[in-house]
């Protein structure tokens, strides 16, 4: 297991690059995990797919697949892309410190 620095705190994460304990997560991470992946800033938009991947992480024990995001996050598919441009339930799921979505390559 891998360690990594945000907002000046260590956390533990898998050879991917995701959080293994999501606990460790805080929103003031979330900016400098964005910008490592190329999201310079996160917008109000951003920041509503972001919970609502904490959410169902945290409510369903499983990161959310693109067509939940799509149908439930209240953001439409084709934005999600436009958000998240190098895949959008990975990426947010990184910036979210949850797990990697099952089905995600």
């Amino acid at each position: 297991m891998a360690t990594s620095h945000y907002a000046g705190r260590q956390v533990d994460i898998g050879e991917d690059g995701f959080f293994t304990h999501p606990e460790q997560w805080t929103e003031d991470m979330a900016p400098e995990i964005a910008a490592a992946a190329g999201i310079p800033e996160l917008t109000s938009r951003h920041w509503e797919v972001v919970r609502f991947m904490r959410r169902e992480y945290m409510t369903n024990g499983d990161s959310p697949s693109v067509r939940v995001l799509g149908k439930a996050s209240g953001v439409p598919v084709k934005e999600l892309y436009q958000l998240f441009p190098k895949g959008p339930a990975k990426l947010a799921a990184m910036i979210a410190g949850v797990p990697r979505p099952r089905g995600c390559i």
